[in-house]
């Protein structure tokens, strides 16, 4: 994340363990409520598009970078990394800043990482603000790895398959799984750029998508993202949904009905049992599209 005019303070937190995160305060210090914006992957970082729904001059949202991603340290690192882990970073964050109650947003593995935060700390959580709804369940997980999608992108699926021994191929997941923990450095790279080619081809309604040369791809966040994928998010099976009945904090939620990456089933169900959420559709696929950025920049303003 760059910083720009109004950027507060750009800092780095050791939140133990032997981690080191990277913080990008930003916006308006004076507000009141400020927004607390977790980013997608795992394995992903907070990037100067993730600005885009929010107003600088009326806002003050906290950016980081989880564990092991962008400018934290050590990059790359799986090693006390995990869910639980991530939720106490945000709360050592929170304190570091003072800030006693803030609305959480997040998108697709932000989205899960701030349902698991709001179930642990609801008192600091004043609303929600999610999109692209991913909750960790092993459903959710098989939807990619077990090529769920294929009816709507036959063309990808086939390729990942292509990448793939043929006698893996029933479980080609497990096998790309541990040849990126393993130690070939070369079958690493093969594989997570493998995984990675998979979901970048489902994750826009178009066919725009060009992977970058695989001699110039960065193996490090798809690892993070298998490592969390093989754990089911380090949480037992369905559960935010199992427990989503225990917020009562103001929830929306924005889903793409095209959204092939997180399906859109899983934010019906998840609008059924919170008890105060409005879903609202949009026209997109998983990326967040011009209908959905303007939805969340309406909520937050109005939120604001």
């Amino acid at each position: 994340m760059t910083p720009d005019a109004y950027t507060i303070r750009e800092t780095f937190l050791d939140v133990g363990d032997g981690h080191t995160l990277y913080i990008h305060d930003w916006g308006n210090k004076a507000v009141k409520t400020p927004i607390i914006s977790l980013h997608g992957g795992p394995g992903g970082r907070s990037r100067d598009r993730h600005k885009l729904p929010y107003d600088p001059r009326t806002q003050r949202v906290v950016f980081f970078d989880q564990r092991g991603c962008g400018k934290s340290l050590p990059y790359g690192s799986l090693r006390h990394n995990t869910t639980q882990k991530l939720i106490e970073d945000i709360q050592k964050i929170t304190n570091h800043l003072n800030l006693k109650q803030y609305i959480v947003t997040g998108s697709s593995w932000g989205s899960c990482l701030a349902l698991a935060y709001t179930l642990e700390h609801p008192e600091h959580v004043k609303a929600l603000v999610l999109s692209g709804l991913f909750t960790g369940s092993q459903a959710e997980i098989d939807w990619i790895d077990k090529g769920a999608f294929r009816t709507f992108y036959p063309d990808a699926w086939d390729r990942y398959l292509a990448a793939t021994p043929q006698s893996h191929r029933t479980d080609p997941g497990t096998y790309h799984y541990q040849r990126v923990m393993g130690d070939s450095a070369d079958a690493a790279r093969e594989s997570s750029y493998a995984y990675a080619t998979l979901e970048g081809d489902v994750l826009s309604l178009d066919d725009r998508h060009t992977s970058e040369a695989i001699d110039e791809y960065d193996p490090a966040p798809i690892r993070i993202e298998m490592h969390y994928m093989q754990k089911r998010c380090f949480m037992p099976d369905n559960y935010i949904l199992n427990n989503a009945h225990q917020l009562t904090n103001p929830v929306w939620l924005v889903q793409g009905r095209y959204d092939m990456v997180c399906p859109p089933i899983t934010a019906y169900t998840l609008s059924q049992r919170l008890p105060e959420c409005e879903l609202l559709w949009t026209i997109s696929g998983h990326q967040a599209e011009h209908e959905s950025q303007s939805l969340i920049r309406t909520i937050i303003r109005q939120l604001t």
